[in-house]
């Protein structure tokens, strides 16, 4: 597969993660739902893993296309994107609902039409 094409594939699958993010926590309020129940529980690790795999995809999506890419988007902070992906993966254990909380409620629905202006951009023809 050509870097185009993985490049592509992983905007697909970044975008798809976007959207099981919305939806799995549409109904939540505050950090706190996340603790008041074995579900929320769950929805909390699921929702981090989904973050920690973004975070990973953009930053292969950058190494891909030497940093050329992302440069188009300047609105997006990248670099917290990652970061986000560095303390989630490496905070050991420390899951903190704050941090999900924010970036599902605040920070997503900013990143997904970069996403989708960066899948037209890298459609293979």
């Amino acid at each position: 597969m050509s870097s185009g094409n993985r490049t592509y594939h992983m905007l697909g699958q970044i975008k798809n993660a976007i959207l099981q993010l919305l939806e799995w926590n549409k109904d939540v309020c505050s950090p706190e739902d996340y603790y008041a129940s074995p579900e929320g529980m769950k929805n909390l690790a699921a929702s981090c893993m989904l973050i920690e795999a973004i975070g990973e995809g953009i930053k292969r999506i950058n190494e891909l296309t030497q940093s050329k890419l992302l440069a188009e988007r300047p609105e997006i902070p990248w670099v917290d994107v990652i970061g986000i992906r560095n303390h989630i993966a490496h905070g050991y254990f420390d899951i903190d609902g704050d941090i999900v909380f924010d970036v599902v409620k605040n920070n997503l629905q900013d990143l997904l039409p970069a996403i989708d202006y960066f899948l037209e951009r890298t459609k293979p023809h």
